[in-house]
């Protein structure tokens, strides 16, 4: 039935400019590829993919991101009927086009459709802001699975003591995670030798060494399932990790693992710019890899980066200095620092390159027999008049021995170079500008995705259906600021340091309240 009404001229003028935008961006050029309307073999022509891939756009831009959602929008929602041009996609057919174009093009689509969207809006991306947050998984809670090394270990223990107690296969090498093929071997070794064993000890025999083959095709299936770099996965979803959530409806905050995907996005002036979902528990791993991405979306780097102590790390803060990126990256003993509550021990003067303590004492370096440096880059010093100084108790909180007279403690200088420095660009008036602003684009970004649109659970399953899922929930955001900016011709205006902001300084820590502190501590670990 054909809607005998018509578009409003605000949204008609929106809808225009919206066509006209994808035009721009040629992401026609990879649809174009998949399209295939011949009907000379007879049956109806597929519905029109660049029309669909509108359709979907525009209901992620406006929150219609579920399949039946953009279905039952394009049989009664004026806007997506005329999209469509009268024809109606069921929910099989947007998924089939999702799956079969827009998941093997999921980068490409959110690169050119990006690129066009920032030139537009005169996107500023000198200042880039990183943060993640974890989306739970399509997936039972109840069929999470460990990976099994530690049992796979067991067990080849025990294979390889049958084999030595019964002299079977003498020539096999021990392995650290015995193979599947290597107990098959060893099976067929013993039925070789049946004549060692009489009836009892052979049939005994051989059926251990079948119940371990079984399990040890178990363990290689589920470590196989898992891959190198992740110990869990659920079995609806083989992708999801096991991690815990901030929020966790099934028993307060943080207290069980679920099922879920690690995702980190860089914002620029409120625009997601570029993101990546992944397998990781952490955020830490994931920064360089989020940047390479910005890096090849948009053929530079950002001037600026801003990001919390989630990703203060010795190898984060190299990649940006080999890379000229500012770096306003905190580290895990910001927050400790800047109250002055949990202060590090150890500073670097920079015009000398030595060590001093909290008391001022300087550290020199020194070689321990037997003993090397946990870090590629450590090294090790000592510091003396431990006895004389306040911080003492303080500083040797995690010592069983208080009463020696000096510390060694491993150190890199490098990485307390870059940690140094990143504090100095914190503290500076641009970096008050961008912690304020971090907090209000990054962390905003969230906050429109899981509380204004209650997006916190995926509905897809799979790594690449649920970075594509994503992608097109960040470039619905994205598409969404695009139309606000086209109804009032206006970019988002952010906070602007003023020019007399004086730069912060760190609070003095007190010896009397460390020394409590540690203390108390000290007592807790030694003495309890």
């Amino acid at each position: 039935m054909t809607p005998s009404f018509d578009l409003k001229e605000e949204e008609r003028d929106i809808f225009l400019k919206f066509y006209d935008f994808l035009d721009r961006t040629e992401v026609g050029e990879i649809i174009k590829r998949y399209e295939n309307n011949n009907t000379k073999s007879g049956g109806r022509p597929n519905v029109n993919y660049y029309n669909l891939l509108a359709t979907i756009l525009y209901g992620f831009a406006t929150r219609r991101d579920t399949l039946r959602e953009i279905e039952e929008a394009c049989n009664y929602d004026i806007r997506f009927i005329s999209m469509m041009e009268q024809i109606r996609p069921d929910h099989s057919t947007i998924s089939l086009f999702i799956n079969k174009v827009v998941v093997p093009n999921e980068k490409e689509i959110f690169k050119l459709i990006n690129n066009q969207l920032i030139k537009e809006m005169k996107v500023n991306l000198d200042d880039a802001f990183i943060d993640g947050t974890k989306f739970e998984a399509n997936a039972n809670k109840y069929k999470f699975v460990w990976k099994p090394t530690t049992f796979h270990k067991r067990l080849t223990s025990t294979f390889f003591s049958i084999l030595q107690e019964n002299e079977i296969c003498q020539d096999f090498h021990y392995e650290e995670f015995v193979k599947s093929s290597t107990i098959a071997l060893s099976i067929s070794r013993l039925s070789q030798e049946k004549d060692r064993f009489n009836e009892l000890k052979y049939t005994s025999l051989m059926k251990t060494l079948n119940s371990l083959l079984v399990k040890v095709l178990e363990y290689e299936e589920k470590e196989s399932i898992c891959g190198p770099n992740r110990n869990s996965y659920y079995k609806t979803d083989y992708d999801a990790t096991a991690m815990t959530l901030k929020t966790d409806y099934y028993s307060g905050l943080g207290t069980n693992t679920h099922a879920a995907y690690n995702t980190q996005i860089l914002v620029s002036e409120g625009i997601v710019c570029s993101y990546l979902v992944s397998q990781e528990r952490t955020d830490i791993r994931e920064f360089i890899n989020v940047l390479d991405l910005f890096k090849w979306i948009y053929d530079r780097f950002p001037v600026n980066v801003c990001a919390d102590a989630g990703y203060g790390s010795q190898k984060n803060y190299k990649y940006l200095k080999d890379n000229d990126i500012g770096n306003y990256v905190k580290h895990t003993s910001w927050e400790g620092n800047a109250s002055g509550r949990n202060p590090d021990c150890y500073t670097l003067n920079e015009s000398n390159n030595t060590i001093v303590c909290l008391n001022g004492n300087i550290g020199v370096p020194v070689d321990i027999p037997n003993r090397h440096p946990k870090n590629k880059n450590g090294q090790f010093f000592k510091i003396e008049g431990c006895n004389s100084c306040e911080f003492r108790y303080y500083c040797k909180k995690y010592q069983k021995i208080l009463d020696e007279d000096f510390k060694i403690f491993e150190l890199s200088i490098e990485f307390l170079k870059e940690k140094q420095k990143a504090e100095r660009n914190l503290l500076s008036a641009k970096g008050i500008e961008l912690r304020v602003n971090r907090s209000v684009q990054v962390e905003g970004v969230f906050g429109i995705v899981k509380q204004n649109a209650k997006y916190t659970r995926t509905r897809r399953r799979g790594l690449n259906r649920v970075s594509t899922e994503i992608m097109l929930t960040f470039l619905g955001h994205n598409i969404r600021k695009l139309f606000d900016f086209y109804r009032t011709n206006k970019r988002p205006n952010f906070w602007i340091a003023p020019k007399d902001l004086k730069d912060e300084n760190f609070k003095k820590p007190s010896a009397k309240r460390l020394s409590k502190k540690g203390t108390k501590i000290n007592n807790k670990i030694f003495k309890n």
